[in-house]
């Protein structure tokens, strides 16, 4: 699992430069980051789903079939598989977001 991780880091390194320089300019993930994020995610979705088990290991194999790396699918099956609310799911995955781009 940790090669799959450290793979979708690599190959989501491409869409890092500008993420990265707001990042060391102490600005937050912008929406524009995280949107060419999941752009490369779904584009490489098989080697992303690794990442995404390692973080919230509830998820079932069917669960990251149906996400096919769309964000706003990743937040609903967290939110109903933890039982938590949409706006900790959504902070989880900004939080995991965030992460992503200072390891790269």
């Amino acid at each position: 699992m940790r090669t799959l991780a450290v793979i979708a880091v690599c190959i989501a390194a491409a869409t890092v430069p500008l993420a990265v320089q707001a990042q060391t300019s102490g600005q937050t993930t912008t929406q524009s980051d995280a949107k060419t994020i999941w752009e490369k995610m779904k584009g490489s979705w098989t080697t992303s789903k690794g990442a995404v088990k390692e973080q919230w290991g509830k998820l079932t194999d069917d669960d990251l079939l149906a996400i096919e790396g769309r964000r706003d699918q990743l937040v609903g099956k967290i939110q109903t598989r933890y039982g938590i609310t949409e706006q900790e799911a959504e902070a989880q995955v900004s939080t995991w977001e965030t992460r992503r781009l200072k390891d790269m």
